[in-house]
C-alpha cells in the first residue's frame, strides 16, 4: 500500500494565499500525492501550478457549512468544472437531512453530480453531527443520488473522522461507492487503519508527514 496514492493533500483555510495554494501544489507534485484540495476561488491558480503533472485537482463546493442554496452549489460546481477541476467535494445540506428532507437532499447531490459532465463527485456528510442512523442514511442517499464517494468530514466541524463513522458508511453503501475519510488523520497508523476499513482516499493537511 503507497499512502501517496491516496492522500488529497488539502489546503482549505480561510487565510490560505495564493503563495501557499502553489507551495501546496508544488508539494502534490514532489511527493506524488493523488490530488490536491482547495477551495473553489483557488481552482483556476492551483491549475495553472499543477500544468503538465498528473496530480488532480479537487475543489470543494458549498463548503464548509452545506448552507447554500441548490442552485449555488450546482453553479458553483459547475464554474469550478469548467476552470479545470477533475473532482469536486461538495457539502450536503445538513439542516434538511436532521428536518427529514431526505428527497431534498438527494435531488441536490444529483444536480451537482449532473452539473459536473462526468467528473468525480464526493459528498460530505460531516459525521459529526450524525448519529449512526443518520450516517447509514446520508450514506445511502450519496450512493442513490450517483455520487461517486461519501465523505466523512471537512474538518471544520466539531471533530473529523473516527472508525466508527467509516464503518457505518461502508456497512450502508457495500461497494456500490467509495469512501472518503477526512478530518484529524495526521500520521501513517491512522492512515492506515482507516484505508483497511473500507477508505479509497485520505483528506488530510499532514500528507508530508503521513509519508515521511
Amino acid at each position: 500500500m503507497e499512502l501517496k496514492n491516496y492522500i488529497d493533500h488539502t489546503l482549505l483555510a480561510a487565510n490560505a494565499t495564493e503563495e501557499q495554494i502553489e507551495r501546496l501544489c508544488r508539494e502534490a507534485k514532489t511527493y506524488g500525492f493523488y490530488a490536491v484540495c482547495v477551495n473553489s476561488s483557488y481552482v483556476p491558480h492551483a491549475k495553472a501550478s499543477l500544468k503538465d503533472s498528473r496530480v488532480k485537482l479537487a475543489a470543494t463546493i458549498g463548503f464548509p457549512l452545506g448552507a447554500t442554496s441548490t442552485e449555488a452549489k450546482v453553479f458553483e460546481a459547475r464554474l469550478a468544472a469548467k476552470e479545470g477541476a477533475d473532482e469536486i467535494d461538495m457539502v450536503i445540506n445538513i439542516g434538511f437531512l436532521l428536518d427529514g428532507k431526505l428527497k431534498s437532499v438527494k435531488e441536490e447531490i444529483a444536480a451537482v453530480k449532473k452539473a459536473i459532465d462526468g467528473r468525480i463527485l464526493k459528498v460530505i456528510i460531516e459525521t459529526c453531527y450524525l448519529t449512526s442512523d443518520e450516517i447509514l442514511t446520508a450514506s445511502k442517499l450519496v450512493a442513490e443520488a450517483g455520487a461517486d464517494f461519501v465523505k466523512t468530514s471537512t474538518g471544520f466541524g466539531s471533530r473529523g473522522a473516527s472508525t466508527n463513522d467509516v464503518k457505518i458508511m461502508k456497512q450502508a453503501i457495500g461497494d456500490k461507492i467509495k469512501i472518503k475519510a477526512s478530518g484529524g488523520i495526521r500520521d501513517a497508523e491512522t492512515a492506515r487503519e482507516y484505508i483497511s476499513l473500507g477508505a479509497d482516499r485520505i483528506g488530510t493537511s499532514s500528507g508530508i508527514k503521513i509519508i515521511s
